[in-house]
């Protein structure tokens, strides 16, 4: 993936680059600050197998060994955001297939103190361009918690398709949750994501 990672995506105050282990202080700092914002959005770790030990969270930096590791084999685009030149969240395109899908999902969280400020649906449509035009994606996917409004208007905001509800689909905050599917092809923006939000943005501003 030579072409596709490591790369540095940017739009004015918002930059998306590859995690990095010397971003542990800075990464632990926002999600500290953030622990109850982002509590009811993350992934757990569900119940062990019956006879099997419980699974532990990775450390910070079993975590970035991981999502490296996956975007050399080419499974995975893991970022962080800055924002004005600070961490301000994550964002990871994961689950990349190949053949005839040749489909990825985005996941994301952002620092409550630029929420509002459209710095992740820059995030995502950054990611999404890169995922259809240097990666060679046909399909995009954000599945999120139907009571997530915050996360649900980012999807909303960039005109992803709401697909239908995955029940018990992922485990977060401790139980086996629904969540909706939103999704985009690349047909649906052959002028680039981030020009089509650039301009919605224009006219919500007008």
């Amino acid at each position: 993936m030579t072409a596709a990672w490591p790369v540095v995506l940017a739009d004015g105050d918002v930059v998306l680059r590859p995690i990095r282990m010397r971003d542990q202080r800075d990464w632990r700092e926002v999600n500290r600050r953030n622990r109850e914002w982002l509590r009811p959005w993350e992934a757990t770790v569900p119940p062990p197998a019956p006879g099997m030990p419980p699974a532990q969270r990775p450390t910070y930096r079993q975590m970035v060994r991981h999502l490296r590791s996956e975007a050399h084999a080419g499974r995975m685009l893991p970022f962080v955001v800055e924002y004005r030149g600070r961490l301000a969240g994550q964002l990871t395109v994961a689950g990349i297939t190949w053949g005839s899908m040749c489909s990825g999902h985005v996941g994301y969280w952002v620092d409550a103190e630029v929420a509002g400020r459209g710095v992740m649906p820059t995030a995502v449509a950054l990611a999404t361009d890169h995922c259809f035009r240097t990666v060679g994606l046909h399909r995009m996917e954000v599945c999120i918690r139907p009571e997530n409004g915050p996360s649900r208007r980012v999807v909303e905001k960039l005109g992803f398709r709401e697909e239908g509800l995955r029940p018990r689909y992922l485990h977060i905050d401790g139980a086996w949750r629904d969540h909706l599917v939103f999704a985009l092809t690349a047909e649906e923006v052959p002028e680039g994501l981030l020009a089509r939000w650039r301009r919605t943005r224009r006219r919500d501003a007008a």
